[in-house]
C-alpha cells in the first residue's frame, strides 16, 4: 500500500507538468511510431521509388532524397535507429555506472579509489573529442556508437551513485542491518540501491537526449550508422550543399526538427521527473 501511494504521489507531481506530460505523450508516439516503421511505411527506405530529390507530393509526402527513395519512409526507420542507438547506450552507461557507483561507495578502500581514478580519466578528457577518436579507432557502424557511447558515459552516472551510497551508507537502518550480520548483498540491492535509484533515473534521460545527440552528430560525419541505413544523422548529411540547404528543405529539415523535438521532449520529461520524485518536495 505504501509503494501504492508514493507512486501516487509521484504521478501527481508529475502531471502538474503540463509541458512534461505533452513531451511524454510525444514520446510515446513517436516510439510507437518507430516499432511500427515496418507496417506503416509506404514505401521500403531503401527503395528507389520516385524521382531525384522531387518535393513532397502525394505519393510521397515528404518528398524523396537525391536518390528518389522516400523521405518518410526513410524518416521512420531513422527515428527507430536514432531512439535504439539512444536507448542501448543509455543501458549500457547506466548498468555500468550503477555497479561501479554502488561498489565504490559500498566498499571504500582501494576499490573506491581504484574505481574513482578511473572515472577522473576517462572524466578528464575533453567529451567530444573522446567519442570521436573512438569512433575513428573502430570500424563504424550501428553496434560500434552503441558501444562507444555506453563505455563513455558512465562516469557521471558513477559519481552520482556513489555519492548517493556514501550518504546512505551512514543512516542508522544500514548501520543496524550491517551490526545484526545481514549479508552485504541483501543490505547492497535491497536497502541502498532502491533508495539510490530514482536520481539514476533522472540522469539517464540527460544520457538518452546525448545520446541520440551524439549518433546524429556522428553519423552526420560519416563515422555512425552507415548508408543505406537510415538515421537521423546521416539524413542530415545529405544537406551538406547550399542548394539542398536554400531550395531542398524537405531533404533536411524534418529530420533537423524531429532530433531538436525529440531531445527538448526528454530534457522536459527528465526535469519533471526530477521534480517528482525529489522527497523534498
Amino acid at each position: 500500500m505504501e509503494h501504492k501511494g508514493n507512486m501516487q504521489r509521484v504521478t501527481k507531481r508529475f502531471m502538474k507538468h503540463k509541458l512534461a506530460v505533452v513531451s511524454l505523450i510525444f514520446l510515446l508516439i513517436m516510439i510507437i511510431l518507430a516499432i511500427l516503421a515496418p507496417v506503416i511505411a509506404p514505401y521500403n527506405p531503401n527503395q528507389v521509388s520516385g524521382g531525384f530529390s522531387k518535393p513532397p507530393s502525394m505519393d510521397h509526402l515528404l518528398g524523396t532524397d537525391q536518390i528518389g527513395r522516400d523521405m518518410l519512409s526513410r524518416l521512420l526507420y531513422a527515428m527507430r535507429i536514432s531512439l535504439f542507438v539512444g536507448a542501448a547506450a543509455t543501458v549500457i552507461s547506466t548498468l555500468i555506472g550503477v555497479i561501479l557507483g554502488l561498489l565504490s561507495g559500498f566498499i571504500g578502500g582501494v576499490v573506491d579509489s581504484i574505481i574513482m581514478r578511473i572515472t577522473d580519466m576517462v572524466m578528464s578528457f575533453p567529451y567530444i573529442l573522446l567519442v570521436l577518436v573512438a569512433a575513428a579507432v573502430f570500424e563504424p557502424g550501428l553496434w560500434s556508437i552503441v558501444l562507444i557511447l555506453g563505455f563513455v558515459d558512465w562516469p557521471g552516472v558513477a559519481r552520482l551513485v556513489r555519492g548517493n551510497v556514501l550518504s546512505i551508507r551512514e543512516m542508522n537502518y544500514i548501520k543496524a542491518d550491517i551490526a545484526a550480520g545481514m549479508p552485504k548483498r541483501f543490505i547492497l540491492f535491497s536497502e541502498i540501491l532502491p533508495n539510490t535509484i530514482a536520481p539514476v533515473f533522472v540522469y539517464a534521460t540527460q544520457v538518452f537526449a546525448i545520446s541520440i545527440l551524439d549518433e546524429a552528430a556522428l553519423s552526420f560525419l560519416g563515422m555512425g550508422v552507415q548508408p543505406p541505413t537510415a538515421s537521423l544523422g546521416n539524413i542530415l548529411n545529405g544537406a551538406e550543399s547550399i542548394t539542398v540547404l536554400t531550395s531542398k528543405f524537405w531533404l533536411w529539415v524534418p529530420a533537423g526538427v524531429l532530433i531538436v523535438l525529440l531531445v527538448i521532449s526528454i530534457n522536459f520529461v527528465g526535469d519533471a521527473l526530477r521534480d517528482a520524485l525529489d522527497p523534498s518536495v
